[in-house]
């Protein structure tokens, strides 16, 4: 089944600011007063100031009449502002480099690629080769500016920094600010200014919380999936533009997403984070994503940018989803892509249609065609290192090009790095990856703060330009990929206004109509994929306020990964506490465990006066992203991933008995990766354990009492082992337990349908190619409804594509 999505766009027709210069002059802050808001100022005919503090960072804003942006820096810094009057109205402008003249890149009013060329001339290897760094992981925003920032920022001249800490406002916004302040400080007059670029990835979906709006420290919304599932790229663009400005709030400019990747392989452990399996709903949902992002509504700034627009990162060039056998390549059991299907032209298609992104990020996997081959031609490596995919994208894209993290770590070169992924160039040295990826016009580097690499590979462009084998001197490459990146800090206008106030962010992150906007996503996304009898129909919250719900346990052992052993977690399928806002009386089943606290029985309550039973069930987890999952190093054995409960011997027609992919071995032999005979390792069996006992339970109760299974995806599903048992089957994707129950009990219809096939067997996942889209066998329910991509009921029946 296909179908055409017609992508909703704002109107364009942003206009550049005046032009026409009158006046100029230099004008020394020695004292600022609060002045009235910065609405009513900006009606006015000249900027006003004020001053700000968030408690640990003081600096001024500068509100300019009209149109003209907010400008901010620190109340120490030396910033000093220039005039201009324009049509009468009194414009500032910061003098960032202090020379009292209005340079091309500190001028608003100029686009921002040509600020971000002028300023790249100004910019010392050392600078450019510090904003080519992308930080590792951030995680702790509450200790404030460290020693170990200090370093890289001062040392390593890194200015990227990715934020992976949690969404507490305060803490974020105080971080933010000193990091910005300790940057102004930084700047001298050999190395001009460059603000803080913090970046992100998604942290906006509902599944980590049990009720709508999880803790309230941000709007939540349905995965990336779940948004594909409401075929509505109106609600895309809600998202995007609530979520930027969230971001923006949180001092985030750069969205490290949306991921894009065609989900061909419904194994494939990173499914939940992309568009789903169809060409034309991606592309329409990456769309609706970027524009959303990048713009600010009501902007009159250049092509929509405003104080609100986050850079865009669409990831993984050019698609990292048909890992064989599912894999996933942030270990070295996924490392390779496979393309049996000869499909590649799909996968590219869906970014290639993205193009007004910001920035693009390579995949991790080694692309091979259907012999094993490199695939086009190119280099057996990863994205990043591999000419072929590289050398295409440049054809296409002009913006910054971005490593995933960790891709210049590891190998036989590297061995102490904790996580490596330089797949395919593991006999390199450090320096000389980072070298290789340069020359593939890759601009920066994932999850590296070392400038070290770096300029060590500015020295080997320099020697081979010299020798005569690079068309262009070091300096010159460099301050192309300056001008890239410095132009993904110009746009959301870092230079202007890199400090966030405290009030104003408290009053955007978590607003009210961002949080229901969000809970309205999560209920149009859940998808229903049987409902017998009208099991569900429509109905009012009283309705329920006087039966009582069984919702069964369930555990799930957990995946060993990188990061330790696989970690255990048990209880009820559903948020008690959640359920019980609906019915008057919860019952679940009664638990024994052993000495170390983990469940050996489960045992069902007396039904005698249960209404309703609500299985909550996730969708069958065999391997983890950091787990290395599909191969065991201990034994050297490889298993298959699997999309049922219970164990999945992978023995039939369609198992391939020698992999497409694999190291090439010191006997120039290709080891073989198969996993034919083996047998599947899904942690989470339990959950099937429950809905059998609580169709147990019904059926011993004499009761004709519905049962409903509320399936928390992250991948499709083999629904033969429940669907005949179920009244009703819902499926959400990343969305909060509140949503799927009020769904469950009628208050919200249905309206998702399914963003990627539910396969009608694990024979018939095996039969499917890694790279083709919409080519597994769906499953078919007793009704005859097929489980393929785009099914979904409402209370009616099959909702029309």
């Amino acid at each position: 089944m296909k179908t055409t999505i017609t992508v909703r766009r704002r109107n364009g027709g942003y206009v550049k600011g005046a032009a026409a210069v009158a006046g100029l002059a230099l004008l020394a802050l020695t004292a600022c007063s609060p002045s009235s808001s910065d609405e009513d100022s900006s009606a006015g005919s000249s900027f006003t100031t004020r001053e700000v503090t968030d408690g640990k960072t003081e600096f001024v804003v500068v509100t300019n009449p009209g149109d003209g942006p907010v400008l901010s820096y620190g109340k120490d810094s030396g910033v000093e502002l220039l005039t201009e009057e324009v049509d009468g109205k009194e414009y500032a402008f910061k003098d960032m480099n202090g020379n009292g003249e209005l340079d091309v890149w500190e001028d608003w009013r100029e686009a921002s690629e040509d600020r971000a060329a002028d300023l790249a001339q100004h910019l010392s290897k050392e600078q450019i080769a510090g904003l080519m760094l992308f930080s590792s992981h951030e995680r702790s925003p509450a200790d404030g500016l460290t020693d170990a920032q200090k370093e890289y920022m001062a040392e390593s001249r890194l200015r990227n920094v990715l934020n992976a800490g949690p969404n507490d406002v305060e803490a974020n916004v105080t971080w933010s600010n000193q990091l910005q302040e300790y940057a102004e400080e930084l700047a001298t007059e050999d190395e001009p200014y460059v603000p803080v670029n913090f970046s992100s990835d998604p942290r906006s979906t509902a599944e980590s919380g049990g009720n709508y709006n999880a803790s309230g420290d941000i709007s939540r919304w349905p995965s990336h999936l779940g948004l594909a599932a409401t075929f509505d790229t109106d609600t895309m663009t809600a998202f995007a533009q609530a979520v930027s400005a969230e971001y923006r709030a949180l001092g985030v400019g750069t969205a490290l997403s949306p991921q894009i990747d065609l989900a061909t392989d419904p194994r494939w452990l990173r499914v939940d984070g992309t568009f789903g399996e169809n060409v034309e709903l991606a592309s329409a949902m990456a769309t609706a994503y970027v524009d959303g992002f990048q713009t600010t509504v009501g902007s009159t700034g250049e092509d929509g940018w405003g104080d609100e627009s986050v850079n865009a990162m669409i990831k993984h060039w050019a698609g990292d989803g048909p890992g064989e056998g599912g894999r996933e390549s942030h270990t070295e059991a996924g490392k390779y892509g496979v393309y049996p299907g000869d499909n590649f032209d799909a996968h590219a298609e869906v970014f290639l249609g993205a193009m007004d992104a910001a920035a693009v990020m390579t995949a991790y996997s080694i692309a091979l065609d259907g012999e094993g081959q490199p695939l086009g031609g190119g280099d057996r490596m990863g994205s990043a290192y591999d000419s072929y995919r590289t050398g295409l994208l440049r054809e296409n894209f002009t913006g910054v090009v971005v490593t995933d993290w960790a891709v210049t770590a590891g190998g036989s070169t590297d061995p102490d790095a904790m996580i490596g992924t330089s797949w395919g160039a593991d006999d390199m040295t450090v320096e000389d990856r980072h070298y290789a990826i340069l020359k593939n016009g890759v601009d920066m580097f994932g999850g590296n703060n070392a400038v070290e690499p770096v300029l060590a590979a500015y020295d080997m462009w320099q020697a081979d330009f010299e020798a005569g084998e690079n068309d262009v001197d070091a300096q010159t490459r460099f301050e192309e990929s300056g001008t890239r990146i410095l132009t993904m800090l110009f746009q959301p206008g870092l230079y202007e206004n890199a400090y966030l106030d405290l009030d104003e962010s408290k009053a955007v992150v978590a607003s009210e109509d961002k949080l229901d906007a969000g809970y309205q996503a999560q209920l149009d996304s859940v998808v229903m994929l049987k409902n017998d009898a009208g099991t569900i129909a429509a109905a009012e919250a009283g309705d329920w306020a006087d039966k009582t719900v069984y919702i069964p346990r369930n555990f799930d052992t957990g995946q060993a990964g990188l990061f330790g052993p696989g970690e255990y977690s048990e209880g009820p399928g559903l948020t008690v506490e959640i359920a019980e806002e609906y019915f008057a009386k919860v019952v679940t089943d009664e638990a024994v465990e052993d000495a170390d606290g983990k469940v050996t029985s489960y045992t069902a309550p007396d039904l005698s006066d249960v209404d309703l039973v609500l299985v909550g069930m996730d969708s069958p987890s065999s391997g983890a992203v950091f787990a290395n999952s599909g191969h065991d190093e201990t034994t050297g054995e490889w298993y298959p991933l699997s999309l049922q409960y219970r164990p999945y011997t992978a023995d039939g027609e369609n198992v391939r008995k020698v992999s497409i992919s694999g190291d090439i071995l010191a006997d120039g032999t290709q080891e073989n990766r198969s996993y034919f005979g083996n047998t599947s390792r899904t942690s989470n069996e339990s959950d099937l354990d429950a809905f059998e006992r609580a169709v147990a339970a019904v059926e011993a109760s004499g009761k004709d009492i519905p049962v409903i299974t509320v399936l928390k995806a992250k991948n499709p599903t083999v629904p033969a082992e429940f669907e005949a048992k179920s009244d009703a089957i819902l499926v959400g994707f990343g969305v909060s337990d509140q949503a799927l129950i009020e769904t469950a009990i009628g208050l919200s219809e249905p309206q998702g349908r399914l963003p990627i096939g539910f396969p009608a067997s694990m024979d018939a996942v095996e039969k499917q190619l890694e790279d083709v889209q919409e080519d597994t066998e769906p499953y078919v329910d007793a009704a005859g409804s097929s489980y393929a991509f785009g099914f979904g009921l409402n209370y009616a029946g099959p909702i029309e594509g």
